[in-house]
Formats: structure tokens, sequence, C-alpha cells
């Protein structure tokens, strides 16, 4: 009788302990600084369809792309606040200033000009443009995230630079200076129940937009390929206990542009589990992008220490099907979790 009940309990102590992780490139950026943050005080509607997204799939953390960074976290703080009015509580929050939009001073995309947001670390019309941010309801130990973020992209072990006739292109000075992030590379703690886990984040530059050379597939690759180094020790020693890659990869591992056996190496690490979320019609595209198609870009790798108790992406069949393409052409992606 006792094993009976232990055994018609065990679900419901699974459900308590469930963490529920999600990642969202909300497409909220602007073409210019403050007028996020002016869009979410309005309650534009885009805004407000990200919130309803949100609301319908409450994450206990969430990785965001698409944010305008601010220096004093306003345009972050309003959204969490809005959220907050919809029932969804947020206390703890990280940003950080991206790479996207930081001027370099140099020609970094090869058209003969400097000054343009091709030429910043990472593409942006603004300093903070389309950056990255982390919403959650316990605890960030903002004094112990790791950000990689100033990594020459010719410093990461085996990267391949792009070349025009054997030689670098745009050009050596460009290259000696070219971080490898294209928005940010980071390692958040957060003090979760049953202890710390560390969320992974970041948002690769696309496979596109760059010529024979392909200068952002290449990127694009190595952005990736720095998580596998990672988790293999080639940057130093790392804990592969209770972690969560979440992220805007920017690369399907087999339809669309790019180096693709970068994802699908990533995915096949034996440190981390996939767990193949699905929206409501067995599909497992991430994104719909006009004259490109659906493609799976947008990712929730948990290490493999983790139970997955459920996954899915966010995408109704419903009427809410309209807010949710008001939103973004990126579908909210989440995975819940127990930790044994």
């Amino acid at each position: 009788m006792i094993r009976v009940l232990i055994l018609l309990l065990l679900p419901f102590a699974a459900q308590a302990e469930t963490l529920r992780v999600a990642n969202f490139n909300t497409e909220l950026s602007r073409k210019g600084p403050g007028i996020l943050l002016r869009d979410i005080q309005r309650a534009d509607p885009q805004v407000n369809a990200v919130i309803e997204v949100m609301a319908a799939t409450r994450p206990d953390i969430i990785a965001l792309q698409g944010l305008d960074w601010d220096l004093d976290g306003l345009a972050l703080a309003a959204l969490a606040e809005a959220l907050n009015d919809r029932g969804l509580n947020y206390p703890h929050s990280f940003t950080a200033q991206p790479n996207s939009g930081v001027e370099t001073g140099l020609d970094l995309d090869g058209d003969g000009k400097t000054g343009g947001p091709g030429d910043a670390q990472g593409w942006g019309r603004f300093t903070g443009q389309n950056g990255l941010a982390v919403l959650s309801r316990y605890p960030i130990e903002t004094d112990k995230v790791q950000s990689f973020s100033e990594m020459l992209w010719q410093d990461l072990p085996g990267a391949t630079l792009p070349t025009v006739k054997r030689e670098p292109f745009p050009s050596g000075q460009a290259q000696s200076v070219q971080r490898l992030s294209s928005t940010a590379h980071w390692i958040i703690p957060i003090d979760a129940p049953g202890g710390r886990i560390d969320l992974m984040t970041f948002h690769a530059s696309p496979p596109v937009f760059d010529g024979p050379e392909d200068r952002n597939g290449l990127r694009n690759r190595d952005e990736i390929r720095f998580w596998s180094l990672l988790l293999n020790g080639d940057l130093g020693p790392f804990s592969s206990h209770r972690f969560i890659i979440a992220g805007d990869a920017n690369l399907d591992p087999h339809r669309g542009e790019g180096h693709k056996p970068a994802i699908r190496n990533l995915i096949a690490n034996p440190l981390i589990q996939d767990p193949m979320p699905v929206d409501p019609a067995g599909s497992a595209s991430t994104v719909a992008w006009k004259g490109v198609g659906e493609m799976r870009v947008d990712y929730v790798l948990p290490s493999a220490d983790w139970r997955v108790l459920d996954a899915g992406i966010y995408w109704p069949e419903t009427e809410a099907r309209d807010v949710a393409e008001t939103a973004s052409r990126h579908r909210l992606v989440w995975v819940d979790l127990y930790d044994d």
C-alpha cells in the first residue's frame, strides 16, 4: 500500500520541482536608442503580443534575444514591469552591453567604408541594438556571470577567418580586432531549486548577407563551435553539471545556408541532450522567414544530467496564432526539466 502511494505521489513531486526554461527571439529591436523603451511604455501592439506569448507559456527562466540594451537597463526593467502587470513576476534579470553596434573605426565588412552598421563588432546601427537579456524567477548571481564577448575571433582554437585570394578579408588589421561574438556569449549562474544552474546564452550572426568570402557564414560556424569547445574543455576547465544552452544559433541542422555540422556537432555532444521540441502540429521549426521558409534555429539544450519532462514550441493552432505572429517571426521554445 505504501509503495502504491509513493508511486502515485511521484508525478506530483516531479511537478513541484519542474523548471521551465525557455528561449525567445522577440525581434523587439528598434531603429534607434530609446525607441524600445518608449514602445514598451506605450503598450505597442508587438510588445503586448510578446507579453501574451510569454504569459501563455509562463517560463521560470527565459533567455531573450532582440532586445535593445541601454546603459541603465530601462527597457528591460519596463518589460519586466509590464510582464508583472500580466501576472508574470520576474524579480531577477541580467543584461549587459552586447557587441552589436560597438564601433571599431575600421572597415569590417569590406565595403570600403567605415562607420556603417556592418563595421561594428556586431551588426548594429547603435550601441546595444538587438541585444540579449535573461529574466528569472530565481536569483541570478550577477557577480559570477562569465562573459566571453571580448574574445577575438582569431583566438578561438581552430577558427576559420575569411580570406580572398589567400589574403585576410577585409584586412589583417580588421581581423586583429574582430571579436568572435556578434552579440554575446554568456554563462549566467542562477540559484534555482536544487542548487545552482548555469544558463549559457548567445545569438549568432546569420550565415548570410555576405559575399564569396563567407564572412558571416564562417563567423556563425565559430560562434556555435565556441560552445562545443567549451564543453570539451578546450577553453579551460568546465563543470558539466546542471547547465542549459539557450539561444538563437541562426542555423538549422538540415535546411538553409550555413555550415550545418557546427550545430549538428553541438546537438550530438554527449554532455547535452536535445529534447527535440515540436509545435502542436508536429513541426520542429522555430522561425518562419519570408522567402526562405521555416527552419529550426532557436534552441534550449539541457545538460545530460537533467530529466526532460516535456518540451514544446509555442505556435498555437487557435486564434492565438495571430498574437504569436504579431510578436515575432521566431517562436518561443520551452523545456520542462526535473533534477534527479
